[in-house]
Formats: structure tokens, C-alpha cells, sequence
């Protein structure tokens, strides 16, 4: 069945400053569990605590840089460019640079608060 969506729903962001996620498809807004797709603004000196997803993270940066510190590297994701977080994978997003960042997220399966992981430190 084909759906409308005409907007999207507003979840509550996690680290040191607030970050804007809006979510368009997911288990939230739309019920979706295979897949989700959020907008995210996030200000310049954001830092969220680390990760270990149970899905994969597709994001492509808009406007800005956004970093992402892997176990086996850090990495700057400019404008126009994409970083794949595979399943299982220990991430930490943020955006230390002025003016912030901000990308669009797909995960599949969908995102969700219990199977983000997060660790309890904003190391």
C-alpha cells in the first residue's frame, strides 16, 4: 500500500549538546522496522558516546564535516561524502568544527534506542 508522509518525527538526541533528529521513516514515525531515515543538525563542539549499533548506518553529510572515530581509524566526512558503519561496529559521532553538520542517516534495520548500544561515557 502506497503512504504519504508529510512529516517527519522529532526524537530526542543523546551527547553534550542538542542535536536535531528528525526521523522521516522508521519505527517512530512511520512504523518501519527494515529500515529508518533521519535528518540530523548537529552544532559545532557535539559529541555523542560511543556506539556499537546492531545495524548498519549509511550517512551522507550535507553541509559541514561530521567525525567519526572507529576502532581502526578517525575519519572526516565532508560535504557530499559517505561513511558506511557496518553492524556491530564500535562508532563515536561528532562535530568539534564550526558550523556543526548536517546528513542524513539510513539504518538498516531500522534505528532504535535498544539496539544502538551506546556506552554510558562520553568518552
Amino acid at each position: 500500500m502506497a503512504r504519504y508522509i508529510t512529516t517527519p518525527t522529532r526524537i530526542k538526541s543523546v551527547g553534550n549538546k542538542e542535536k536535531i533528529i528528525d526521523e522521516f521513516i522508521g519505527l517512530i514515525n512511520s512504523g518501519t522496522r527494515s529500515i529508518s531515515i533521519a535528518r540530523m543538525q548537529s552544532p559545532s563542539g557535539w559529541i555523542e558516546p560511543p556506539q556499537t549499533p546492531e545495524f548498519t548506518e549509511y550517512t551522507l553529510v550535507l553541509k559541514g564535516s561530521l567525525h567519526v572515530k572507529a576502532s581502526d581509524n578517525h575519519y572526516v566526512i565532508n560535504a557530499n561524502e559517505v561513511f558506511i558503519a557496518e553492524a556491530g561496529e564500535t562508532v563515536q559521532y561528532s562535530t568539534p568544527e564550526e558550523p556543526g553538520a548536517e546528513y542524513i542517516a539510513v539504518c538498516l534495520p531500522a534505528f532504535s534506542p535498544d539496539t544502538v548500544n551506546r556506552q554510558d561515557d562520553e568518552s
